[in-house]
């Protein structure tokens, strides 16, 4: 008698699979926006129940957005007190700053001497964006981001670029942000101007003095108070 043929699990179609998988960063993006925008304060409890009824999900992906945001320092997870928003001490600021000054500038050494000339103009234009923006507080933020953060990926060296990211979303936690503070953004863009003149003349090591300076600067001014 022939053996019965052994049944196959089931399995889910890709489709189906795919769309699971991308809830929980869905959600995780949604969460990310509403923390860097303080919508969600430093050191408040994020309330599962009342978010997952709101986006209308189970709690499944919310915890694994949560997981998300935990592994990027977000969030913390608190034992048998659920998930809090992250509070940003003067320690973790402090080492925050230290390390984007060490990897920022690392950076900015090998993007003076590596950049191709077509790269160093778009720096440049994005420096110009910088300049056009000193009256206007939060488009100087964001311009001052995209240069930092292009400054990266022409460095190309995506484990710096991951962990940069993730320590400027822990530096965006901090309620005051040292562009904020009197007389900062001008100091700022007086030290953009240098850092950009270094690069341009690929001076490595006057530039990696120039970044760790900057930032520093920044680190001096990103006050608790």
């Amino acid at each position: 008698m022939p053996a019965s043929p052994v049944a196959s699990p089931a399995v889910a179609p890709a489709s189906s699979r795919l769309r699971e998988s991308a809830l929980y960063e869905q959600v995780a993006e949604r969460l990310r926006t509403r923390i860097l925008a303080h919508t969600l304060p430093p050191g408040s409890w994020i309330d599962e129940q009342a978010l997952a009824a709101e986006f209308g999900i189970s709690r499944t992906p919310l915890r694994e957005a949560l997981k998300v945001l935990a592994s990027e320092g977000l969030v913390t997870m608190k034992l048998r007190r659920g998930a809090y928003v992250t509070e940003v001490s003067e320690r973790d600021l402090s080492e925050v700053f230290h390390l984007l000054a060490l990897l920022e500038s690392d950076a900015a050494g090998t993007v003076a001497t590596q950049a191709s000339e077509a790269e160093m103009a778009e720096l440049e234009a994005l420096h110009q964006a910088l300049e056009r923006t000193v009256d206007d507080r939060d488009a100087f933020f964001r311009a001052n981001e995209q240069f930092h953060i292009r400054l990266l990926q022409i460095d190309n060296n995506r484990w710096r670029l991951q962990m940069v990211n993730d320590l400027r979303r822990v530096m965006k936690l901090n309620r005051h942000h040292s562009l904020f503070k009197q007389g900062r953004l001008e100091a700022s863009l007086a030290e953009h101007q240098q850092i950009m003149a270094a690069l341009k003349a690929r001076d490595a090591a006057r530039v990696k003095r120039l970044m760790q300076q900057h930032i520093h600067h920044g680190r001096d001014a990103a006050t608790l108070s």
